[in-house]
């Protein structure tokens, strides 16, 4: 990578995609309309889909830097790649479902350039309909992890002692400092990257976002959400393809989250929160079945359940 004080292009844009062919052509022929900023750069790091992407991606967007990995190797380790090849002053991270319906580069960029402090910047976050979703949360603690696996967060949305690791008292209306920002779309100064470091390959799919966050806190790097941006974000684009395997990774992450700055004890905790959670949902499951409930919806979640109380159980013993 260049250094700080070289910068080929203003703006490198990294995609890592997995089997998200429909959302990725959007979110380029979105990227050609909606972003002004010259000169910039896109890399697209593909993570071997079986979807023809790769082929796609080379004859209708030739001017897209095409990385093609042979095995998926994660979230993580694809952004990493992706940022190996950038040569901007400014490195944004955006998912393959994001959908781009105005510039909101040029506004990002200036706030950046105006405070130089701000190490990462996150736009509003808009669901298909437009309506404003939430995009930053707090640190997990042993609380608000109990307080989620409860469902005290949803009883009590506003509050910030009942749901405070989704930060349910913040309507994402106002800019302000938050602790992170969830990776669907990350603007990060290099100078600051290069401080902190690339993301933890070890988390695969979930949980770099958490991680990456704290070690710029850590490193006393300011986190910004802006809420004069904005893009779509459809969700669940590569997870949608094995949701309980997907449910599971979440899992994982954050148990190496919980261990890599708490410790072993710390992310036991965790897993006996998280059985507590599956254990709590099974029971709800019975209770909605004997109540003659949409049978088909609930035998899934039920699966669902179970698999995550046996990985949790395994990772018990």
């Amino acid at each position: 990578m260049p250094t700080c004080t070289q910068f080929p292009v203003e703006l490198s844009i990294v995609i890592v995609s997995w089997n998200a062919r429909p959302y990725l052509v959007d979110c380029l022929d979105s990227l050609k309309a909606y972003c002004p900023v010259r000169p910039h750069e896109v890399i697209v790091v593909d993570n071997a889909s079986t979807d023809d992407t790769c082929e796609l991606i080379a004859r209708q967007f030739p001017e897209v830097i095409l990385v093609e990995n042979s095995e998926n190797l994660g979230f993580a380790k694809g952004n990493n790649i992706g940022i190996a090849r950038t040569s901007g002053k400014y490195i944004v991270l955006v998912n393959s479902d994001v959908k781009f319906v105005h510039d909101c580069f040029s506004p990002m960029l200036s706030y950046m350039s105006e405070h130089p402090d701000v190490a990462m910047l996150g736009p509003k976050m808009l669901d298909r309909d437009l309506r404003v979703r939430r995009s930053t949360m707090r640190f997990p603690t042993v609380w608000n992890s109990m307080c989620r696996a409860m469902g005290l967060d949803r009883v009590f949305r506003r509050s910030r002692i009942f749901g405070g690791q989704m930060a349910a008292d913040f309507d994402h209306h106002d800019t302000r400092d938050v602790e992170v920002l969830n990776g669907w779309f990350l603007m990060v100064r290099r100078s600051a990257l290069e401080t902190v470091g690339l993301l933890d390959e070890r988390f695969f799919m979930y949980g770099e976002d958490i991680d990456w966050s704290y070690r710029f806190h850590r490193a006393a790097q300011r986190i910004v959400f802006f809420s004069e941006a904005e893009a779509i974000h459809y969700g669940g684009a590569s997870s949608a393809n094995s949701p309980v395997r997907f449910q599971i990774e979440m899992y994982r992450a954050n148990c190496q989250y919980w261990e890599k700055h708490h410790g072993s004890m710390a992310r036991l905790t965790y897993l006996l929160i998280v059985s507590f959670h599956q254990t709590l949902r099974l029971i709800g499951c019975f209770v909605l079945l004997a109540g003659r409930s949409k049978r088909s919806d609930i035998m899934f979640k039920m699966k669902n359940s179970l698999a995550c109380l046996a990985w949790a159980m395994g990772c018990h013993s």
